[in-house]
């Protein structure tokens, strides 16, 4: 099934091409066959219009639709008995609707709809009688029809996407750290701040949180999907968790910055060594966390607490040892480093549910 997806997609099919055509399709038929109409093109256009990627959108614009049908025609209904269609009569009626709209702070799609249902109910309501409400009736039709079908045909789900895009911003933020720790070498990495891997950390945050906005939208007015929810919390917890872990990477290297700057009070290689190893054991934590997030297995649990038993370990050596640096701005800055290192164990340690629930997820 999911092979004949990506062949139609490739051409141009998508789903979403589809459920439009079908939508549009369904509304004219339902429509000329309440209505009698001969042409019930706003419930087709209605239609078209409201199938949008998540059901949540489709009800925002079968609501911003029907509400701007609905003002239009009532406005073209009111100024009718006093204007013929003409270029004055077009350009008052639509000055006037889409100030009223404007003034009310409705939403420009509501606006621009108003002015177009004003336009055309003043041009062919003057030959029908009930014409207008005919018009609200088909737009009723074709927008609820459309939210229907993108609901309970295929809805969209936006979850595994938000997995993927967890697992990406874990990883590197886990590589991130590791790439901080050559900040540590006397003479090498010269001029390095580590800022440019920080920012790329960062922006990948916004995607994760653009995904998890998208899933959450997704499951908005989605009946087929409401299992889904819990596992989107799950995953939700996980980010605020990854996102957490990235401040105290930004700390990390700010500290780390501010070592470099002070190449009178360079680490005793020793030393240097210790903080290394702490940062790539704290860095296998970031890594498991985020697999295991994707993927409670009583396994990866497991590895996840060995990681962050080693984790502790190494943190703890650097802590034993930080009375031989004899540099009280150096103590002042590695203290920092190994407190944003414990925070991030913090945070890789809680899990947000027992096993069995997050395996069937």
């Amino acid at each position: 099934m999911n092979r004949i997806i990506e062949l139609l997609n490739k051409i141009g099919l998508t789903l979403q091409i589809v459920k439009t055509a079908f939508a549009a399709a369904a509304s004219w038929f339902v429509a000329t066959s309440l209505l009698r109409s001969e042409y019930p093109y706003f419930a087709a256009v209605a239609a078209i219009i409201t199938v949008q990627v998540t059901v949540a959108d489709s009800v925002d614009k079968a609501t911003q639709r029907i509400i701007g049908i609905i003002g239009g025609v009532l406005l073209s209904m009111l100024l009718g008995h006093w204007f013929q269609i003409g270029a004055i009569s077009i350009f008052f009626i639509i000055l006037i609707g889409m100030s009223i709209a404007k003034a009310l702070r409705m939403n420009s799609q509501i606006i621009s709809q108003v002015a177009i249902s004003s336009l055309l109910v003043l041009a062919f309501g003057q030959t029908r009688e009930g014409y207008g409400y005919e018009r609200i009736i088909e737009t009723i039709i074709g927008s609820s029809i459309a939210v229907l079908i993108n609901a309970l045909i295929i809805p969209q789900n936006a979850v595994p996407e938000v997995e993927r895009s967890l697992l990406t911003y874990s990883k590197l933020a886990a590589s991130t750290l590791i790439s901080l720790t050559s900040l540590l070498d006397n003479g090498e990495g010269k001029g390095e701040t580590g800022r440019s891997e920080v920012d790329a950390l960062i922006k990948e945050a916004k995607q994760c949180d653009k995904a998890l906005d998208l899933a959450k939208q997704s499951l908005k007015y989605n009946p087929l999907l409401t299992h889904k929810r819990t596992r989107l919390r799950q995953l939700t917890k996980s980010i605020h968790q990854l996102e957490s872990i990235t401040i105290q990477i930004r700390g990390i290297r700010r500290s780390l910055a501010d070592l470099g700057a002070a190449p009178h009070l360079q680490l005793a290689q020793t030393y240097i060594h210790l903080l290394k190893q702490a940062m790539l054991a704290t860095a296998n934590c970031i890594k498991y966390f985020g697999e295991t997030a994707i993927n409670t297995s009583e396994e990866n649990i497991n590895i996840l607490e060995i990681t962050i038993g080693q984790a502790r370990k190494e943190q703890d050596y650097c802590l034993h040892y930080l009375s031989s640096i004899s540099s009280l701005a150096s103590i002042r800055d590695v203290g920092s480093i190994l407190t944003d290192l414990d925070r991030i164990i913090s945070e890789t340690t809680y899990l947000n549910q027992p096993v069995k629930e997050k395996a069937t997820a």
